[in-house]
């Protein structure tokens, strides 16, 4: 919701989230937590055979964050996957 207005400004081909089996520390009202993360990705390519990371401005990760965490239940934390094509795929398998 948050990168749909500025997917054609920003030219991104893809925007996704994954949620990989990976849980760390973290905090929510004053207790510890150990939660899961959700990695954020967006890409733009011209022909998919290579790509680069979408330069979000900031805010956006931000509130992706914010809401994220607030809204997801059992999420704590929220990684931008800045990894261009080659050496990784446009997608998480």
């Amino acid at each position: 919701q948050e990168l749909d207005p500025l997917a054609g400004e920003l030219g991104l081909f893809q925007y996704f989230a994954v949620l990989p089996d990976m849980r760390s520390t973290g905090v929510s009202a004053g207790e510890r937590t150990y939660s899961y993360t959700i990695a954020v990705r967006t890409v733009v390519t011209r022909d998919a055979v290579s790509a680069s990371w979408g330069r979000v401005p900031f805010d956006v990760l931000d509130r992706i964050s914010t809401r994220v965490t607030t809204e997801v239940p059992g999420v704590n934390r929220v990684v931008y996957d800045i990894t261009s094509k080659p050496p990784a795929t446009i997608e998480w398998e």
